[in-house]
């Protein structure tokens, strides 16, 4: 017998929209799809997040964990990327540590997961990206990258996370945006490394592209 699909209950859902953030509805829900989706492909292994600013899209994939018997890493700093900071677009100065003058958004993202009911699958992994990903070893069945968006952050995600990408595993970048009059260029060239290292694509919903990996 084909096992059932996993179904995105609607209170999850319903928190994941509601959680601050940047993830669009459609985009969020093509996340779990392809989280349920990497979690067939090569069942048994980790998810990993890399930029969970509030856990708005983490609760998305965070609810695709339990369902496909896996868990979520979501790894973030928490002190904001560039476009985060002060006099920049998307500045939340209620995220700022009044004490130190710095962003702090862990509390928030906490909360977020607490209210959502995941702690048990999220492990929020709180540091830098470059300092875990030079000490990385476990293979990652879906890898979703939303860290910084300037050229070194992005880039260098791209380059210390994929190659942990099992065979068959899914990558998934955000913020992908092919005319630059919509936005940054670093997720965009990201995105054509990944295509030109073997990445075939799967789905494009919104800035969202699904990848996976090549076997």
């Amino acid at each position: 017998m084909t096992p059932a699909v996993p179904v995105l209950p609607s209170s999850l859902r319903d928190a994941a929209i509601a959680a601050r953030g940047f993830m669009p509805t459609d985009e969020g829900d093509a996340l779990w799809d392809a989280a349920v989706e990497a979690a067939t492909a090569v069942p048994g292994l980790p998810m990993l997040e890399v930029g969970s600013y509030c856990g708005k899209s983490t609760v998305w994939l965070g609810a695709a964990a339990p369902a496909t018997d896996t868990i979520l890493f979501a790894l973030d700093h928490h002190r904001g990327s560039e476009e985060n900071q002060a006099g920049w677009e998307h500045h939340d100065a209620d995220l700022v540590d009044p004490e130190i003058g710095r962003m702090d958004t862990l509390p928030t993202f906490r909360r977020t997961i607490f209210d959502a009911g995941l702690e048990g699958t999220v492990v929020a992994l709180v540091g830098d990206s470059p300092t875990l990903g030079r000490h990385w070893t476990t293979p990652l069945g879906f890898l979703f990258i939303d860290g910084g968006h300037g050229h070194d952050p992005a880039h260098r995600d791209y380059e210390l996370w994929t190659p942990h990408v099992a065979p068959g595993g899914t990558l998934a970048i955000h913020d992908v945006f092919p005319n630059p009059d919509d936005g940054g260029r670093p997720p965009y060239e990201i995105y054509l490394r990944a295509l030109d290292d073997g990445f075939t694509e799967r789905r494009a919903v919104g800035s969202l592209r699904v990848l996976t990996a090549p076997a």
